[in-house]
């Protein structure tokens, strides 16, 4: 029983840990490297993440400054920008790859809004998912005479206390990312 509430603990853990993942590569406004992890560069045929070729800066004029250890990989890397999600132009020097973020407009803050919304409410759901898989499973325990009644009741009472512990970190992720939004 204590296997199966661990089991189902990580696994919610890992829910929580992958949104805040999300978070951290969702566009804000503002410029973070973070934003670039995601964005692999064709580097001598293989997918590489642009921060194990480059030195990613923030600068204070709401930029990022990519100086790739080796000029020849600035085109791949501005290719690689072009064709990620980010719906940034890079502006490239022939040193430097140079990503504007220019103010963000309400409209475009509430539309990163939802789309946060929509992601804590899929790790939401991911972790009820768990709940629900891990309770069949004590079941089909208590069925097989392997768990008692009073055992299964018991378990089914703390895996809600740690699914609705587990939902709360996800609104609480949520809150801080909407908030970071939308503060300016």
């Amino acid at each position: 029983m204590n296997s199966l509430l661990k089991d189902a603990e990580n696994r919610m853990k890992k829910s929580v840990e992958k949104i805040v993942e999300e978070y951290a590569q969702m566009r804000t406004g503002r410029p973070s490297p973070a934003l670039l992890e995601s964005v692999k560069v064709d580097y001598y045929g293989v997918p590489t993440p642009i921060n194990q070729i480059a030195t990613i800066t923030t600068t204070e004029d709401r930029s990022l400054v990519i100086k790739p250890w080796d000029r020849s990989v600035l085109s791949q890397v501005e290719k690689a920008i072009f064709a990620s999600k980010l719906d940034l132009t890079p502006i490239n020097d022939g040193v430097n790859i140079k990503l504007n973020f220019p103010v963000p407009t309400t409209e475009q803050r509430e539309k990163w809004v939802k789309i946060a919304r929509d992601n804590a409410e899929k790790g939401k759901i991911a972790i009820r998912n768990i709940r629900r898989d891990v309770i069949k499973e004590a079941r089909e325990l208590e069925k097989a005479s392997e768990m008692t009644e009073d055992d299964l009741k018991k378990f089914e009472e703390e895996i809600q206390e740690l699914t609705n512990r587990y939902i709360e970190e996800m609104d609480k992720a949520f809150e801080k990312k909407s908030k970071e939004i939308m503060d300016f």
